[in-house]
């Protein structure tokens, strides 16, 4: 691009972006931590969702210091509703990190910010961008998107070549100053008017007519997408085990899939009730009654627990496993 469009690109956005950007609380107190912790909640979650648990995480714990000093479970709980709970874990790991190797204050470089456990290169560009006006894109869903029809990509947006060269693309017209100002205009512009699912408010781009994929009436296909690979499948048997009024749980370990979050015992595979004695004998139980409860599922991203499940009246404590009233 010649240097005339590309200062042009940018003053358009950021025109655009004084009076059209959105206006969210941690836009209003842009401190790294707020910062910080609002993207970490944004990732895999939708702005309306954080509001509330945003106000509540910070009412909670206002600092990074308070962060650092929180128990994990606390941290937990506050998180508990936004799901991905290994985001809460990193970011209170990340705070006993900044408390313990930077003093308290917040690293002010991407490359520094993204040594913070749970910080990765999107996040780590957008706190430096936002915070310390570093002058780097923050890559992610809504930046790729505006990439790919800009541009005309047609090739895997998933892709680190696409990653790469949205990157490249956005350095040529990233401004020299207000770069927070820009990601975030970026970001708003993927998520109000360049829509995914084939839907953007074109009339409404202050880059329409310099948009490839608005010329080309290609809006529709781009970005593309390789199919995802299919979702294996696992079979569980779930055991609601209640002793003297209270229901057993367990903790997952501390790494993997759902690490650390509580759940009612179980294990791979369908059992019969004539298997039952066995297990539960291994788990220190012995059954009064026993009754089977529906089949349900679970679906990740990744996998679906196809499960059955059974109900049941024990007479022995359960070594290991935390009880809750019910």
């Amino acid at each position: 691009m010649k240097p005339l469009e590309t200062n042009c690109l940018s003053t358009m956005l950021l025109d655009w972006y004084d009076n059209n950007g959105r206006v969210l609380p941690w836009r209003t107190d842009p401190s790294p931590y707020h910062v910080w912790l609002s993207e970490i909640m944004l990732q895999q979650t939708r702005v309306e969702a954080v509001r509330d648990y945003y106000k509540r995480f910070l009412d909670a714990l206002p600092t990074i210091e308070a962060l650092a000093k929180a128990d994990e479970d606390l941290c937990t709980k506050l998180w508990q509703g936004l799901g991905y709970y290994s985001r809460v874990r990193n970011l209170h790991r990340a705070a006993l990190q900044i408390m313990e190797e930077h003093g308290g204050v917040m690293p002010q470089s991407s490359r520094e910010l993204q040594n913070l456990s749970g910080v990765g290169p999107y996040t780590a560009a957008a706190i430096a961008s936002i915070c310390f006006d570093e002058r780097i894109p923050a890559i992610d869903g809504n930046l790729l998107r505006v990439f790919s029809r800009m541009t005309g990509y047609d090739q895997d947006i998933k892709s680190n070549a696409a990653k790469s060269a949205a990157r490249d693309y956005y350095l040529q017209i990233f401004p020299q100053t207000r770069c927070g100002d820009f990601n975030q205009a970026l970001m708003d512009l993927g998520a109000c008017v360049c829509l995914p699912a084939g839907a953007p408010h074109c009339a409404d781009c202050p880059w329409q007519n310099h948009c490839r994929a608005k010329a080309d009436g290609t809006c529709q296909e781009l970005p593309f997408t390789a199919p995802k690979a299919k979702r294996t499948i696992e079979h569980k048997t779930v055991f609601l085990i209640y002793y003297h009024g209270k229901l057993a749980l367990r903790r997952r370990p501390d790494s993997g899939l759902l690490a650390g979050l509580y759940e009612y015992p179980n294990t791979d595979g369908n059992l019969t009730e004539s298997e039952l004695p066995d297990y539960l004998h291994a788990l220190g139980f012995s059954a009064v009654r026993v009754r089977s409860l529906p089949a349900a599922k679970h679906i990740f991203s990744h996998k679906e627990w196809h499960m059955t499940g059974w109900e049941i009246l024990c007479l022995f404590h359960p070594v290991g496993f935390c009880k809750i009233h019910i």
